[in-house]
């Protein structure tokens, strides 16, 4: 008998988080997730300070056969005057009855919260973290903080009656498949840039608090514009900035700033997926966390994370800067793949300036609606 199971206790969180492992045991490019990442995503983050999360388990018998999260972002809702709802950590055996009980349960959920507009999804809070369907790209596994389905997800979500919204665009680089015009120019533009005194400089991790405080001026102020965007309230980015200093390199950091303001940044992050790939059921313990301790001098790509420039330091050449640094460094280590992700289908000035340093748009993200 087919049933939906609201997750209360400890025991249905863990069987929540680790439904994914059992799903892709058998897919080569399925990466898990680090299970400590996920409880304390799920529980302790900051975001559920203001905001509302309800996880639910599908089951066929004893047999737990998919999982969703029903979410409120309040933050959204203030900051972009709406009355919508969100939906995401979707995965789901092939069956549509199964998916449809998922998507009917979590609907009811965020109709009983007052939400009265769009139900949107997949995205596990928010566009600040981990969001989109995979619906282009499933030879290759994905990218730190990026997400991975099968392919028959956007059919059941499709037939549900979610319409597409946005689709999001990840780029790649092969080894040397960058081109070397942005590392030619780095040294014209940032002379020029100079005359206004702006310089490009790496992130101080030995000052990393009070970089971390410019830095989230300069994300709340250079994303506003985006469809669907969510400011970071401090705490939040101070969480995200905890996690990712474990994991940064400085090479791969870079900050455009003027008289002491920051006005830009680029960050590209190691792919430590290439490591959690091999971490059985994302366990550090026993052994996970030897592997990823060893594991890390051997990462071959990086990501892109996040590149953006605050409105009126814009087509001044900073962004080609900030490129060409990180490109700079990915290319003097030799190393063999790149990814820059993901970014809007609709801003065309950054996806033409990626596609002026040969990215290839490999892999689409799709993020879906549907009226309530």
């Amino acid at each position: 008998m087919k049933k939906i199971v609201q997750v209360n206790s400890k025991k249905e969180l863990g069987t929540f988080i680790d439904f994914p492992h059992d799903l892709y045991k058998d897919d080569p490019n399925y990466v898990p997730e680090l299970f400590i990442a996920q409880r304390d995503l799920l529980t302790k983050h900051p975001f559920h300070k203001h905001n509302e999360l309800q996880c639910f388990l599908a089951y066929d018998g004893d047999k737990v056969t998919g999982r969703i999260a029903a979410i409120l972002n309040n933050a959204h809702n203030e900051h972009n005057k709406r009355n919508d709802g969100f939906w995401g950590f979707f995965d789901c055996i092939n069956d549509q009855e199964t998916a449809n009980m998922l998507f009917d349960t979590a609907t009811k959920w965020l109709k009983d919260k007052g939400v009265d507009q769009k139900s949107i999804g997949p995205v596990n809070f928010s566009t600040n973290e981990a969001c989109g369907l995979l619906i282009k790209g499933f030879d290759s596994p994905p990218m730190l903080m990026m997400t991975y389905n099968y392919p028959y997800y956007a059919n059941f979500i499709e037939k549900y009656g979610f319409e597409k919204q946005m689709d999001l665009i990840a780029w790649h680089w092969d080894g040397d498949g960058y081109d070397d015009k942005s590392i030619r120019l780095l040294g014209a533009l940032q002379e020029r840039l100079k005359r206004n005194n702006i310089v490009i400089r790496k992130v101080d991790l030995k000052n990393f608090k009070s970089e971390v405080e410019k830095v989230r001026e300069v994300y709340n102020s250079a994303w506003d514009q985006n469809s669907g965007f969510v400011p970071f309230t401090d705490a939040e980015f101070d969480w995200l900035a905890k996690d990712l200093k474990l994991i940064l390199d400085e090479n791969f950091v870079y900050v455009a700033e003027q008289n002491n303001k920051i006005v830009g940044f680029g960050l590209a992050l190691p792919n430590y997926n290439e490591i959690f790939k091999k971490i059985k059921r994302g366990r550090l313990l026993p052994t996970g966390i030897f592997k990823l301790l060893l594991g890390k001098k051997n990462i071959q790509s990086i990501r892109i994370y996040a590149l953006g420039v605050i409105d009126g330091y814009r087509k001044m050449g900073i962004e080609a800067c900030l490129y060409g640094s990180i490109i700079k460094e990915y290319r003097e280590r030799g190393l063999k793949h790149a990814e820059a992700g993901w970014t809007l289908e609709n801003n065309v000035l950054i996806n033409e300036a990626i596609k002026a340093i040969k990215g290839d748009p490999y892999k689409t993200y799709r993020l879906y609606e549907k009226d309530i």
